[in-house]
């Protein structure tokens, strides 16, 4: 949402959440032209960046874009403009420009030669350095801001929990969704969205643990296996396992 108006004094772009899209975001916008502020609320950037891919961050997958759009489940469309626009092959580069080496693993997965998830964050932060980007930690953002003019909505900044207000002409919000609150993601982004009047699709679980009536399987803990897949059948609600000491 963004104030064309010249009566809002605020020139830069306020961008809410220092996860990994957050960070990008505010390369894009610096890298045009714009003064970014990032806010996040946790003490360090990219929290989710370093747990994933089991600490290495799986960052892309290099296989030709006809095969990728087979593996999207859900319209592959919607994703078109911003793929084509940043590919998978673009994005290695801007890594390895950024001080941070890639490479390609079984099945096309790009990891950071070092193994370490950390140098991801470390490329985004590199690339941000030396650019009008400022990055506030520790900022809770309570809600966009907007102004009603002519019978639209413009945005006018976001307000902090603690009552300060930060005023912008643009607002990207990156807050991450609801899955890991220990990381930040706390389903902060779905109220602000809905307090815009944004329609906000019920997030459903995808990547999720799965619970047995066998113990046996609690064994098996921390053992990864290659190649494996798994077929579940629908089983009707009732016959659910729910003895929290399930495996």
């Amino acid at each position: 949402m963004t104030d064309h108006s010249k009566k809002n004094k605020a020139d830069g772009i306020v961008v809410i959440g220092a996860g990994a899209a957050g960070l990008m975001a505010a390369c894009a916008a610096s890298d045009n032209g714009a003064a970014v502020t990032v806010l996040e609320k946790t003490e360090k950037a990219g929290k989710k960046i370093y747990i994933t891919g089991k600490g290495r961050c799986n960052l892309t997958n290099a296989c030709d874009l006809q095969e990728f759009w087979g593996h999207v489940v859900t319209n592959p469309k919607f994703l078109y403009s911003a793929v084509y626009g940043f590919d998978p092959q673009q994005m290695m580069q801007f890594m390895e420009e950024n001080g941070c080496r890639v490479k390609v693993e079984r099945g096309e997965r790009v990891f950071p030669v070092s193994d370490h998830a950390s140098d991801v964050t470390k490329a985004l932060l590199s690339h941000l350095s030396g650019k009008n980007v400022k990055i506030r930690y520790h900022c809770p953002v309570s809600h966009i801001m907007t102004d009603v003019r002519d019978g639209r909505q413009y945005v006018t900044g976001v307000k902090l929990r603690s009552g300060e207000e930060v005023p912008a002409r643009a607002v990207i919000l990156a807050t991450g969704g609801k899955s890991y609150p220990s990381t930040g993601s706390e389903g902060d982004g779905y109220k602000m969205a809905s307090e815009l009047g944004i329609r906000v699709i019920r997030p459903r679980p995808s990547l999720v643990s799965l619970r047995t009536r066998e113990a046996w399987c609690g064994e098996l803990q921390g053992l990864s296996l290659k190649n494996v897949e798994l077929t579940v059948e629908e089983i009707p609600g009732s016959e659910n396992p729910k003895d929290p000491a399930a495996g």
